[in-house]
């Protein structure tokens, strides 16, 4: 590259910044929802000088949130082990020697005792995950009624249970699920890379039979796979320009895990992951943006400097799944010396409500389909091919959240 064409990309890359930047600069209105991001621009929102970028995050944060309540969830894992997809960085993948055993699913009795502690520790919701490819019926049979339990004891509901169809979201949501779990993992680009044995599209149209059912989203990705900047812009960009956003994005932080194939990737800088948050802060101003897997790595300068810079949801407890996480008395003991508090559980949607906001979403998606999509269209991706050359079955999503 010549030196004029180098100053030529500079400039254009400060250009962009100092239009990202001037985006959130205005303090008199919310900030309002988009769904036309384009990478670019979020690539520049990401390249801001830090201190800009965090004090943007905070002026978006400040206008939706209390900017010192944090969600508390709690993570179990309801079936553990034997996963077919094969993750790269997943320890419940039957496609890796991880050392970790297969588990059947928990008896619902287990299941309600271990949300009533949770609920005794400080958490608002409980989060119930099993490593399937979808749920079979006489299983979802059971992790309907696991939802019933839990949700009589005055927690919200989520799980993650792999693939499901419309039919299978409306059970679920029939017996009062609240969120549904499915990440969309990295960038569209970059996905196979760390899957082959699912496609991008098919986690989107698990997104879109959650949302025919009523059901609200929970949906992100993790960091620290080896990805590019470019490609966090991408992972950023699907999860806002889904109409309507997630109500819940987690970011997580890669756990590297003996025996899987992103076991000795590079590390990612925690500054880089700080600005993920930041960004995701901004582009999804009505959003939980949950600091997830990967906090028992982290100090407690960076899980502030997080927390600063608009994460507002954490797991809370001993375990995330199958990998460690930082005990509650260290999670109590940040937040004193933070000033932060958890987050009051809001009342759950009445059924009113539930169809005004299925009714809205619905008619959003139509005049996405009639306009164009205003992002990368992954729906149009076909399913991988086997070796013999015909589609594999759908397999589940990471049981990382």
């Amino acid at each position: 590259m010549t030196v004029e064409a180098s100053r030529v990309n500079t400039q254009a890359a400060n250009t962009a910044a100092v239009t990202a930047a001037r985006t959130f600069t205005s303090t008199d209105a919310d900030v309002p929802v988009r769904h036309d991001w384009g990478v670019a621009e979020i690539e520049a929102l990401l390249a801001l000088p830090f201190n800009d970028l965090l004090f943007r995050a905070q002026q978006v944060h400040r206008q939706y949130f209390d900017v010192n309540a944090v969600q508390i969830s709690t993570l179990l894992s309801i079936k553990t082990g034997a996963c077919p997809e094969d993750c790269k960085y997943c320890p419940q993948s039957g496609h890796y020697n991880t050392g970790l055993g297969k588990e059947k699913l928990m008896e619902i009795q287990k299941v309600v005792e271990q949300a009533q502690a949770a609920k005794d520790a400080g958490a608002s919701r409980f989060c119930m995950g099993a490593a399937w490819k979808s749920p079979r019926e006489r299983d979802l049979a059971v992790v309907t009624e696991m939802v019933r339990q839990v949700k009589a004891l005055g927690l919200e509901t989520c799980m993650t249970l792999g693939m499901v169809d419309t039919q299978q979201a409306r059970k679920l949501a029939d017996a009062g699920l609240d969120y549904y779990n499915h990440n969309l993992d990295t960038s569209p680009e970059y996905y196979g890379e760390i899957i082959t044995t699912r496609s991008y599209s098919e986690r989107l149209d698990t997104l879109a039979s959650v949302r025919e059912a009523g059901m609200k989203v929970c949906s992100g990705g993790i960091l620290g796979m080896g990805e590019t900047t470019t490609d966090r812009a991408g992972l950023l960009r699907q999860l806002a320009n889904l109409q309507p956003q997630p109500e819940s994005v987690p970011i997580n932080m890669l756990v590297k895990v003996a025996g899987t194939p992103l076991e000795n990737v590079e590390d990612l800088d925690p500054i880089e992951f700080i600005r993920a948050i930041a960004v995701a802060r901004i582009m999804m101003p009505k959003s939980h943006v949950r600091l997830s897997a990967g906090r028992e790595q982290m100090d407690d300068s960076t899980q502030a400097l997080a927390f600063l810079a608009g994460a507002n949801s954490i797991f809370y407890g001993e375990r995330l799944l199958t990998t460690g996480n930082p005990q509650a008395n260290r999670d109590r003991e940040l937040f004193n010396r933070l000033g932060l508090h958890p987050e009051k559980r809001d009342e759950v949607a009445s059924d009113e409500v539930r169809e005004a906001a299925l009714k809205a979403a619905m008619e959003a998606q139509a005049r996405t389909n009639v306009e164009g999509s205003l992002f990368y269209d992954a729906t149009q991706e076909a399913t991988p091919a086997s070796g013999n050359g015909h589609a594999r079955e759908r397999k589940p999503c990471g049981m990382v959240v």
